[in-house]
C-alpha cells in the first residue's frame, strides 16, 4: 500500500506541494533576525579566501632537518625567517651533525657499494661496523644518517620492499641505492 493512498497523507502531501518554498518573515522579530544574519554574512566577506590569493603553504619550499633528516613542518613563528630555518627542533639544533654522523654516512655508502646493486642493508650494519660492542647506541644516529642521505637523494628507505617516507617510517627499515 502506498502512502499517498492514505487520505490523511495525501492531503498533507498536496498541502506541502502548494506551500511556498521561501516565505516572508511572519513577525517583526523574525524579520530583524533575518536582517542581522544577512549583515553578518556580508560582513564576513573579508574572511573568505579569494581565488586570486596564492596559497602560502604552496609557496613555501619543503625542507628537511639538517640534523635528523625529517621533514620540517612550517610554523607561524618561522614566517619571517623561513628561508634560514635549518633544524626542526631545539634538540636537533643542539645535536647538529658530528663526526660520528659523518662516519655513519660514509659507512652506509661503503656497505652498499660492497654489495650487489639491488641488495639492501640494515642501519644496524653501519652501527655495528663503527660501534663494535656498543653498536646499539648508534642505531638512532644511523637512522638519522640514512634520513639525511634520503633528503639528498643518495639513498632510499624501504619497508617490506616498498619505498617509504623516512619522516613517518616506524619499525624496521632497510637501506638501498636509488633505483
Amino acid at each position: 500500500m502506498s502512502l499517498e493512498a492514505d487520505p490523511g497523507v495525501a492531503a498533507t502531501v498536496t498541502s506541502l506541494k502548494k506551500a511556498p518554498v521561501c516565505s516572508a518573515p511572519r513577525t517583526k522579530k523574525q524579520a530583524w533576525q533575518g536582517a542581522v544574519l544577512s549583515r553578518k554574512i556580508e560582513g564576513m566577506a573579508h574572511r573568505q579566501p579569494k581565488p586570486s590569493d596564492a596559497d602560502p603553504a604552496a609557496a613555501r619550499a619543503e625542507k628537511t632537518c639538517a640534523s635528523c633528516g625529517r621533514r620540517i613542518e612550517w610554523r607561524a613563528k618561522w614566517a619571517k625567517n623561513w628561508d634560514s630555518v635549518k633544524y626542526c627542533s631545539a634538540a636537533c639544533r643542539s645535536h647538529g651533525v658530528n663526526t660520528t654522523d659523518l662516519q655513519l654516512e660514509a659507512t652506509i655508502v661503503t656497505l652498499l657499494q660492497a654489495r650487489a646493486h639491488d641488495s639492501t642493508i640494515c642501519p644496524s650494519d653501519a652501527a655495528r661496523t663503527i660501534g663494535g660492542e656498543d653498536w646499539r647506541d648508534l642505531m638512532e644516529p644511523a637512522r638519522r644518517a640514512a634520513r639525511r642521505m634520503v633528503a639528498r637523494g643518495e639513498l632510499q628507505i624501504t619497508q617490506g620492499g616498498v619505498v617509504v617516507d623516512p619522516s613517518t617510517a616506524k619499525g624496521a627499515i632497510r637501506l638501498r641505492t636509488p633505483r
